[in-house]
């Protein structure tokens, strides 16, 4: 995932899912062994990672930062909006030769139903989402702020 000002994605040039202002880019790579348990996990995982700083939030106007309020806030004490996409490659494998393998990747009939439940948990949980589209030739676009990127893992 990456702590992003802005998000959007795209398909045939038609922008099918975006947000304005600080929110999370999520990057969801689905394997053989992942049920819907670790997709809520997951999703709560991230909802309540403390990893927006009050400094930058406070360039946001729109964004109303409770009294006193911890130094770092997650996003869901922000309600800040997340972009999910299902991206398979994250577990590709350039161990050997030139040519990535997907042998970890769980296939579509598997990945898709929970991507949707990452995507539904935060839902649940009052978060705004957005979304790609499963399976397409997608071109995701973001302002990354810190950087920050991270990886997220759960059992």
């Amino acid at each position: 995932m990456q702590r992003a000002v802005d998000g959007n994605v795209s398909v045939n040039s038609q922008v099918i899912g975006q947000f304005t202002g600080p929110g999370l880019v999520i990057l969801v790579g689905v394997t053989h062994t992942d049920t819907e348990q670790t997709a809520a996990k997951m999703a709560d995982k991230v909802h309540g990672l403390r990893i927006f700083d009050q400094e930058f939030i406070s360039q946001f106007d729109h964004i109303c930062v409770p009294p006193n309020s911890p130094r770092e806030l997650s996003l869901g004490e922000l309600g800040l909006p997340v972009l999910v996409i299902s991206q398979f490659t994250l577990f590709a494998s350039t161990k050997k030769g030139r040519r990535p393998t997907w042998d970890a990747a769980a296939p579509g009939s598997v990945a898709e139903p929970l991507v949707h439940a990452v995507t539904q948990r935060f839902r649940e949980l009052g978060t705004e989402v957005a979304t790609g589209q499963f399976g397409a030739d997608m071109q995701v676009s973001l302002v990354n702020s810190g950087p920050m990127t991270l990886i997220v893992e759960v059992e």
